[in-house]
């Protein structure tokens, strides 16, 4: 069950709302039409999640009516991804914004957040950091607790097995590389939960773009590894917290 529907429960339980306010909230407008963009305001109802922005391709104008549709209806921490820093300057004048420049990511209306369980996003080499941060990030806006594992690559597999603590206590690592991939496949033989693979497009000329990267994965002899698409850092970080908070 998410977080805003088991928050109007409590409320109906404890007596703060009654059972009409209650099924008026769960009732509103599911999306809100704002010409351009048909925002999903039942985002978080259904998913436990808000709406995250694919800022690709949109104007800074764009990003930010709809950021300023979502937060008008009470939204934080708005994720939104693929964010160039000439955008987020401009967005940023309108409403307020966090913007990590690295994996081009910005959080409008930043506030508080969880920090729940264990996540380990661990990167094959430091070229992999903008996937990487874009993964982490993800996951820590959806309220989850991230250890960041960078440059561990199995070119010097020492600087992997000195980290052995904070992967075997995580509940999810999301393994990040380029080149040929290697690092899921080792790290999947190490640990005892899901590994999410994330291949980027890091490398050489036969590397094909992430290509090679993405089927050594998918070959990947170690079981519970699952991939994602290349640069898909977004994907591997949500995917990875819904993961750390399934209960039981």
């Amino acid at each position: 069950m998410n977080s805003e529907v088991r928050r109007i429960l409590e409320a109906v339980r404890s007596g703060g709302l009654d059972v009409d306010d209650a099924l008026l909230k769960l009732k509103e407008k599911p999306f809100e039409d704002i010409g351009y963009a048909k925002v999903d305001l039942h985002r978080g109802v259904r998913q436990g999640a808000a709406e995250v922005v694919y800022g690709a391709g949109k104007t800074p104008e764009q990003i930010a009516g709809i950021a300023a549709a979502m937060g008008a209806q009470g939204c934080r921490n708005i994720l939104i991804t693929r964010l160039p820093p000439e955008a987020a300057e401009l967005v940023a004048r309108t409403v307020p914004l966090d913007y990590h420049p690295i994996p081009k990511v910005a959080v409008a209306y930043p506030g508080e957040r969880r920090s729940l369980g264990h996540i380990v996003v661990a990167t094959g080499g430091t070229s992999d950091m903008p996937v990487a941060e874009e993964a982490a990030l993800t996951a820590e806006v959806l309220g989850n607790q991230v250890t960041r594992l960078y440059d561990v690559g199995v070119a010097g597999l020492h600087r992997l097995l000195s980290n052995l603590e904070p992967l075997m206590s995580a509940r999810c690592v999301v393994a990040v590389a380029g080149m040929e991939g290697a690092l899921a496949s080792v790290v999947g033989g190490l640990v005892d939960c899901p590994v999410v693979a994330v291949p980027t497009s890091v490398g050489y000329g036969a590397n094909f773009g992430g290509l090679s990267a993405l089927l050594a994965m998918l070959n990947s002899c170690a079981s519970g590894c699952s991939v994602v698409n290349i640069d898909n850092g977004f994907g591997a970080g949500y995917l990875a917290s819904m993961i750390n908070q399934m209960e039981g």
